[in-house]
């Protein structure tokens, strides 16, 4: 067993570096199934989520080695059609794969993705989406079977600008005769570079960031280079760290229009903020103020993914701030969680008040999903005292050597695998190499 050790109230300085995109790397790992040819993807973070994907390649008969921060898949001997249901139930994005293994092998047979419980999973938008094409889906409840038969171009108009079902249907569209238009789509970045990638390996897509998104069907992909692109929310992360226990933190290699929502929540919380187009700095030389209202939205608006971060920078904030959950109807998990750090939140249906207190102590706590989890080591950065953070894998599903990272910037942080009863600490020294 590994658990996270954090002594808190350390002040972070320093510059880092922003790891590449999970929610970009998935997508377009399952693009990777699509062409005939070699992928290169620069960037591509070291996370347990991205290690699923590439098992899954390999499963279908393709083949993907990491080098670095350097990822190559080759899609030529895909072959097999059928995702086993242990692969699928480690990550809740493997449901991505459906539309881009139809499409490429003419059929494509999963379980039900897993990943972490945070509400419904809405894969009738996703299935609903793919039958508009023509493919025939069959769905028991936890087996679905996706056959490309007769599909071809169409109009697809998604019910809710779901990133997933939008990923879904463009991978699932780029080798089908005919024009695809996607009205409604989801507007995100990681959608963006997907649509970057695959046009890169031949695909034709045209309006990639806006709500209608076209796709010329083409025959083939070849091969392709792509670097994938900065993840915002592990951006968000570092800031709210910063925020929680003080500090000046430099961001590097991130475009800061993609985090223009969360910027402006930082400004509103009383951080000094410096942007260009690829670095953010941030400062906190106090505790933060409360904000009077965030609600979670779709792109542009403030993202699901930093909501449970910015909760726990917000637990010592002077004031009381209010934070609605619109996306997920079970994404406040970790505020059973925070609570056991002193944190004074209530919950009245998706909305949480956050009224801010003078002192966090170290406190035992579980991750309970992977952003409820980066909230945890927010709490344990700003508190008194030790802590110690279990069920961590959550954590390594999306950030890449969180550890390292934070004692890079001064982070009194360690890992500790525990097996047996013996401890070993595998610890980082501030601003090590």
């Amino acid at each position: 067993m590994q658990y996270i050790e954090i002594c808190g109230n350390n002040r972070l300085d320093g510059s880092i570096a922003v790891q590449g995109a999970k929610n970009s790397a998935l997508p377009i790992l399952a693009g990777a199934v699509l062409t005939m040819g070699e992928s290169v993807l620069s960037r591509c973070p070291d996370l347990s989520d991205v290690d699923a994907c590439l098992r899954i390649i390999r499963c279908l008969g393709g083949s993907a080695t990491r080098s670095g921060d350097v990822v190559t898949v080759s899609g030529r001997g895909i072959g097999e059609c059928a995702v086993p249901q242990s692969l699928m139930r480690e990550m809740r994005s493997s449901i991505i794969f459906l539309g881009s293994v139809a499409a490429r092998c003419g059929r494509a047979c999963m379980y039900l993705p897993g990943g972490c419980k945070i509400g419904a999973r809405p894969i009738d938008l996703h299935l609903k989406a793919l039958r508009e094409l023509g493919y025939k889906i069959t769905f028991d409840g936890s087996n679905i079977c996706c056959e490309r038969a007769n599909a071809h171009g169409g109009t697809v108009k998604l019910a809710f600008p779901s990133v997933g079902a939008t990923e879904n249907v463009i991978l699932a569209s780029v080798l089908l005769s005919g024009r695809t238009t996607i009205i409604n789509a989801a507007r995100e970045p990681e959608i963006c570079d997907l649509a970057d990638y695959l046009n890169s390996a031949g695909a034709k897509i045209s309006g990639a960031g806006s709500t209608v998104i076209e796709i010329e069907g083409v025959t083939k992909l070849h091969s392709a280079e792509h670097t994938v692109m900065p993840d915002r929310i592990a951006a968000s992360t570092l800031m709210c760290a910063a925020a929680s226990a003080s500090g000046r933190i430099c961001l590097k290699s991130i475009n800061s229009a993609h985090v223009a929502s969360v910027i402006d929540v930082f400004r509103q919380m009383g951080g000094k903020i410096a942007a260009t187009v690829n670095e953010i700095t941030v400062e906190f030389t106090d505790r933060p103020r409360a904000v009077n209202s965030i609600v979670t939205g779709v792109y542009p608006g403030f993202p699901t993914d930093s909501q449970a971060p910015v909760m726990a920078a917000l637990c010592k904030a002077h004031g009381r701030s209010a934070i609605t959950e619109t996306i997920f109807e079970n994404r406040l998990q970790h505020v059973h969680e925070l609570r056991k750090f002193g944190a004074d939140i209530k919950v009245c249906g998706n909305t949480a008040t956050v009224t801010g207190v003078n002192v966090l102590n170290g406190a035992n706590v579980n991750c309970t999903d992977l952003r409820g989890g980066a909230a945890l080591i927010i709490a344990a950065l700003g508190a008194q005292g030790k802590s110690r953070i279990y069920n961590i894998e959550h954590i390594d599903r999306g950030y890449e050597n969180t550890e390292r990272q934070l004692a890079q910037l001064g982070a009194d942080i360690r890992r500790v695998n525990d097996e047996k009863g013996q401890q070993t600490k595998t610890q980082y020294k501030a601003h090590s190499a």
